[in-house]
């Protein structure tokens, strides 16, 4: 399977193109003002405990300030993976290369790796640059960093899941304004569904529960490490690339 090249081909064009510098920029930009509001706010909690020690019983830098972090990074994500995501396979529709490329002597599932693959990496990058934040804190605190290391797979494993539904929702359309709001309206969905599971209750409430993207993030951020939270991420995963290679498949036997 020949994903290598295409991985650097998809890698190289989000670099030599706008995308991943507005993305990048945009992120960092909202990341940092989050991170300093928080941490600005946490300071004055620790200025106003030293004079009032009950108050600082309670007070722990890792939740007071990584979680809430991490919490508020996800959002970004749920607004700015999907202009990752959008010219995947509807830019190759749209200009009419995606019919060359999946007469190549290449298998679809090599193409989909090597394109889900290379925004993977980006992603990876961007979350890697946020690194710096954490080891900001750790300089002026002490920091825990067994939930900052399970918030960061959390974040990882979220991303990747966003990226494959991204995927999915490129591959069934040529324009990219669409493959972007089709991403976002599904993610959004999913992400909202663990809001109604308190109001309906029972066995309808357990079952939105399970089924939000947001529900299953949580226990990362407080440093614990749930199978079923990694195996609904990984399963969401493999079931948006599932389809996006059943839709690939079904392109080219229409020819």
């Amino acid at each position: 399977m020949r994903i290598w090249p295409i991985f650097k081909k998809e890698l190289r064009l989000y670099f030599t193109s706008p995308v991943a510098w507005v993305v990048f920029t945009i992120f960092l930009l909202i990341g940092g003002y989050f991170f300093y509001s928080i941490f600005a706010f946490f300071t004055l909690a620790s200025m106003q405990s030293a004079m009032n020690p009950a108050m600082g019983r309670d007070l722990n830098v890792t939740d007071s300030v990584m979680r809430p972090l991490f919490s508020n990074i996800s959002v970004i994500l749920l607004l700015l993976l999907p202009l990752v995501t959008m010219r995947l396979f509807a830019e190759e529709r749209r200009s009419g290369t995606i019919e060359l490329l999946l007469t190549y002597p290449v298998r679809d599932g090599a193409v989909l790796a090597g394109k889900y693959l290379s925004a993977l990496a980006l992603y990876a990058i961007m979350i890697g640059l946020t690194v710096l934040y954490p080891g900001i804190v750790m300089y002026f605190a002490r920091l825990e960093w067994g939930p900052v290391l399970t918030g960061y797979l959390g974040l990882l494993l979220m991303g990747a899941t966003f990226i494959a539904v991204g995927v999915f929702a490129s591959s069934l359309t040529e324009n990219q304004i669409v493959a972007s709001i089709t991403t976002f309206g599904v993610l959004l969905i999913f992400w909202i569904l663990g809001w109604s599971a308190d109001y309906a209750g029972g066995t309808t409430g357990k079952v939105l529960q399970f089924l939000s993207i947001l529900e299953h993030n949580e226990s990362f951020a407080k440093g614990v490490l749930d199978t079923k939270d990694i195996l609904y991420y990984l399963n969401f995963t493999v079931l948006a690339l599932f389809l996006t290679l059943r839709s690939l498949e079904a392109r080219r036997w229409k020819g």
